[in-house]
């Protein structure tokens, strides 16, 4: 009866443990860790830029910022991937607020009220917008909509209001920098001695015999390498050897693949579901209720492909017939209905060269066009349309040959979209096309399409059930509660047959583990809780359970030989630097190739006719920039190199026929494609480069 008065007496002391204790549960311990926002204010901040510290609560209002913008245009929360991008999105936003808008200011750049007005409701409606707004028969972009839209702004709740307002900022935000990186890319010049250079390098073309010897040829056990030779080594090259700070992690991966019992239940379900799409009425409300994944009613415009699960399956689709299931490439089963087959706007495919002419005027253009012309003529005498789009184009369809991909005549501007719907057949333009971006040149790749469709997809995630899961959990969950430390880890898993998997040099702002996506929990475990020899939790990925174990942490700055990789690294380039004076040394003396193959029976002699001097790579040998600066520095034929040390082997060349390059009358376009190319590179290197100046340092990390 004591113990029990006691108990009474004390129990506004033991619910007050109590509701504290569930408290540091509900926040999951942060609330006193590293991170603390209560015990250390200086751990709020989630980096700094030009000097300036960048609060948590600042970077979290920028996120959800971005993630409201999400919303708005998708009508869902981000998933975690997107979530990350988005993250990413308000980082570099806050970036561009602190290291651009003095630029912009300084330059005296702006975005006026008439061009904003133009790129959201003008002749030049911006992509974002014309995307968004598109008519769902059609698929096609609906400038009615966009009127619409805009009238009932001045009705719209404040919060609709607040909504494109902030979009209109972002909007003027990105003309902003696409100014500033066009003007400083269209500021890239080369004059006409970088262009005859440029002529030359391209070709002037050598026939040269080559002798390759991998450094495996002479054995390790020739070469004597001491500590003090590794330090003198890495105190000499010590800028190569910066380094990050990161974490090496050893882990076990507990797959969450569906057994034969979850494949069999899903197909069961399915089957009864598709017997039921094929007897509705209403496709669209039906799958919508019933699949797993987003868009389930979809408008398959002229020139889209039906879904490949379908048409892999399927010849000749017929409206209103189902099939499937069919087992598609993303782990799920999935049954197709036609429900329509219409004739929809034309649409064709097209590729284009653009060689912009904004900011220009005057003699400017007329060099810009007389450049178009002479890319026009190349690509009809080579044919090599994708190549040359690559090597000149200045928009973002260079990268991949200039392919417009799919478009209806009123998506392009219309002296484009005149030219590319009169033509009559595959193939390119045979003139240049000027709009207001520039000068164009154009090729049809595919003629007008106009049969669309209307497909309801019923599909079903083919995933791990809740029983799969759980005895994959407790065989996770038993891993990680009987290894306590690397030797246990390690132990156990080879004895219950794991495989322990090694993710070395791990950054903290990593998002994987290899090929391992969704690992980023893992990550800041490595870097914020966990000691060296820490075996974690189990951690929950999307599609695996993991118990990891940190087994090495690296300090930001100059690496050094207690590090295991450095000390290889210096290893292997010391003890290769000796094996070129062993292969030197057995060489001296020898005056033909096949001579010195003699001294190395297993090196490669090979030929290559036609090695250009702008080459960095030579045929059945690799990566050997010095070795072709060498061949193009001898003076006769028949005249040999010194043996040259590369980082894949030693090689030695002979000069068998040297063919300069022929001297031509202009080599304007040699200088527009140095130009063009350096322009191409500007906007990366301009962002590197203003974050240098910023001295931008990264903290997030350590919150998400």
């Amino acid at each position: 009866m004591a113990l029990i008065k006691q108990i009474r007496q004390r129990t506004g002391l033991a619910i007050g443990v109590i509701a504290v204790g569930l408290i540091f549960f509900l926040v999951g311990g942060d609330i006193l860790g590293p991170n603390s926002m209560i015990l250390g204010g200086s751990r709020t901040t989630v980096g700094e830029i030009a000097g300036e510290k960048i609060s948590y609560d600042e970077y979290v209002a920028k996120i959800e910022e971005n993630k409201l913008a999400f919303q708005q245009q998708t009508g869902r929360n981000p998933t975690e991937n997107e979530l990350s991008s988005i993250r990413e999105q308000a980082w570099q936003a806050l970036i561009v607020e602190r290291v651009f808008a003095t630029q912009y200011e300084k330059l005296g750049l702006t975005v006026t009220d008439a061009e904003l007005v133009d790129m959201v409701q003008g002749k030049n409606i911006i992509a974002e917008l014309r995307r968004e707004l598109t008519n769902p028969e059609t698929g096609e972009f609906d400038r009615q909509q966009l009127v619409a839209f805009l009238q009932s702004l001045e009705t719209a709740d404040p919060a609709q209001q607040q909504f494109w307002a902030q979009q209109e900022r972002l909007f003027a935000d990105s003309r902003l920098r696409i100014k500033y990186d066009n003007m400083l890319a269209t500021a890239e010049y080369a004059n006409s001695i970088e262009g005859r250079l440029q002529h030359k390098m391209a070709n002037t073309v050598a026939d040269v015999q080559h002798l390759f010897i991998p450094y495996y040829l002479v054995p390790d056990s020739e070469v004597t390498i001491t500590d003090n030779e590794l330090k003198n080594f890495l105190n000499k090259h010590k800028a190569r050897f910066k380094t990050s700070e990161s974490r090496d992690i050893e882990y076990v991966r507990f797959s969450l693949a569906p057994s034969a019992e979850d494949s069999a239940a899903v197909l069961r379900q399915i089957n009864s579901l598709t017997e039921e799409l094929k007897a509705t009425d209403q496709d669209s409300a039906f799958v919508t209720r019933s699949s797993d994944f987003s868009n389930p009613f979809r408008t398959v415009l002229p020139g889209e492909s039906l879904p490949a699960a379908l048409s892999d399956n399927v010849d000749d689709p017929q409206v209103g017939e189902t099939y499937g299931p069919f087992l598609t490439n993303r782990s799920s089963y999935a049954s197709y209905k036609i429900t329509a087959q219409y004739e929809a706007s034309p649409r064709m495919r097209a590729s284009h060269i653009l060689l912009s002419t904004q900011g220009l005027e005057g003699d400017q253009i007329a060099v810009v066009r007389a450049q178009a012309n002479e890319i026009l003529q190349e690509v009809q005498e080579t044919g090599n349309f994708e190549l040359a789009a690559q090597q000149y184009g200045q928009d973002g369809t260079a990268q991949r040959g200039g392919d417009l991909g799919w478009f209806a005549k009123e998506d392009f501007v219309d002296e484009f979209a005149d030219a590319v719907f009169a033509a009559r057949s595959e193939g390119i333009i045979n003139r240049i096309m000027e709009t207001e971006y520039g000068f164009h040149i154009i090729k049809v790749t595919e003629m007008p399409k106009t049969t669309a469709y209307k497909v309801a997809v019923l599909e079903m995630d083919l995933i791990a059930s809740d029983a799969t899961r759980n005895d994959v959990f407790r065989n996770a969950d038993s891993f990680a509660a009987s290894a306590s430390n690397t030797n246990s880890f390690r132990s156990i898993a080879e004895e219950s047959n794991f495989q322990v998997m090694q993710a070395n040099s791990v950054g903290a702002s990593a998002r994987s583990l290899n090929n391992m996506t969704g690992a980023r929990e893992i990550v800041r475990w490595s870097f914020n809780e966990a000691s060296v020899g820490d075996v974690s939790h189990v951690f929950e990925l999307d599609d695996a359970y993991v118990v990891a174990l940190l087994t090495r942490k690296r300090e930001a700055g100059t690496a050094t030989l207690n590090d295991p990789e450095t000390r290889e690294q210096v290893t292997a380039e010391v003890r290769n630097r000796k094996k070129v004076e062993i292969i030197r040394n057995r060489l001296s003396g020898k005056e033909s190739l096949e001579a010195m193959q003699e001294e190395f029976p297993e090196a490669s002699l090979g030929n290559t006719p036609d090695l250009r001097m702008n080459a960095s790579v030579i045929p059945g040998v690799g990566f050997a920039p010095k070795a072709v600066g060498a061949i193009f520095g001898l003076q006769e034929s028949g005249s040999i190199t010194k043996p040259i040390q590369e980082d894949v082997g030693v090689i030695v060349a002979k000069l068998n026929n040297l063919t300069p390059a022929s001297d031509i009358a202009d080599y304007t376009r040699y200088q527009n494609e140095l130009a063009n190319n350096a322009s191409q590179r500007s906007a990366y290197m301009i962002m590197m480069a203003m974050e240098e100046l910023a001295d931008v340092k990264d903290f997030r990390y350590r919150f998400f």
